[in-house]
């Protein structure tokens, strides 16, 4: 029976962590095993460490891993695989929720031995009825139509256990770990059923801020190891913009905003890249992000 490690890196996640860990305790397993919950805590400041000891005091599966200081997303990831155990590593966000059964269609996949990475399905919960709530939904409706044909990991995403090490002077985390898996001879899955909840920007300046530096790591990405992320393929884009033109049918007004804070975000991280202004290990949170409920 194969067996899984999840970590869940974290900083200032205090309002948040604990509707998480829940999401995540609820979770039943058919035919995998679950041996541990890690949550690496990157220079916290406010009670985020306290609640993890609170909670792991119950759940003797849940263990504290500090970080004296904040040093970046693939660090902290670095830090939790050299502490896992399991044959499989999960990674799942601090201020997302894992829906029911989740895990499950996470890890089923992996039955497969060639299967070496697989993907989850973001669902947010913004209202739709806003220029950033709709483009947040667009986003991820995009991107699972996408992944219907070919897998983009991010959000929530597991891998075997394969002792990569993540270098820290970038970002693009799911990225690296899946040209990292890829190039040991597995392929990548996407599991539609496995759904996460996330919380997409709130305000405009949130959703550049955060789109921005997305498409910087993905273009560093491109930049420093040639590997071709799907979600920078136009025919791929195309596709699966028209499968959501045909079935959700959006208002033109909000559909013209989305598509040009996007494109600005695009184009500035092009030039961004272009001039090689490097990218960012740690980057300052996106606050309205991080209040799920």
């Amino acid at each position: 029976m194969l067996t899984a490690s999840i970590g869940v890196c974290a900083y200032n996640e205090e309002r948040n962590i604990k509707r998480s860990l829940d999401s995540i305790a609820a979770q039943r397993l058919r035919g995998f095993e679950l041996s541990e919950v890690i949550v690496v805590s990157s220079g916290s400041t406010d009670g985020t460490d306290a609640v993890v000891r609170a909670y792991g005091a119950g759940n003797p599966l849940v263990r504290l891993v500090p970080q004296p200081r904040r040093e970046g997303k693939n660090s902290a990831v670095n830090l939790f695989m050299s502490q896992a155990r399991g044959d499989i590593l999960v990674l799942v966000n601090a201020d997302n929720v894992l829906t029911e059964g989740a895990l499950q269609k996470l890890l089923e996949p992996f039955n497969d031995p060639q299967v070496g990475m697989v993907g989850g399905h973001p669902v947010p919960v913004n209202p739709r009825d806003t220029v950033t709530g709709f483009a947040v939904h667009m986003l991820w409706e995009m991107h699972h139509r996408l992944s219907l044909h070919y897998p983009k990991i991010g959000e929530l995403v597991a891998f075997r256990n394969v002792h990569i090490q993540l270098p820290t002077d970038l970002q693009s985390d799911e990225d690296i770990v899946r040209m990292e898996v890829e190039k040991r001879g597995y392929r990548s899955a996407y599991a539609p059923e496995a759904i996460v909840q996330n919380k997409g920007p709130a305000t405009i300046r949130d959703f550049v801020k955060q789109r921005t530096r997305v498409n910087i790591g993905e273009g560093y990405m491109k930049r420093k190891f040639s590997y071709d992320i799907p979600t920078q393929d136009p025919r791929l884009l195309f596709a699966s913009y028209l499968d959501f033109l045909r079935e959700d049918r959006p208002s033109p007004l909000l559909m013209a905003a989305a598509m040009l804070m996007e494109a600005y975000c695009r184009a500035y991280a092009r030039l961004y890249v272009a001039l090689d202004k490097g990218d960012k290990m740690v980057w300052s949170p996106v606050d309205s992000t991080k209040n799920l409920s």
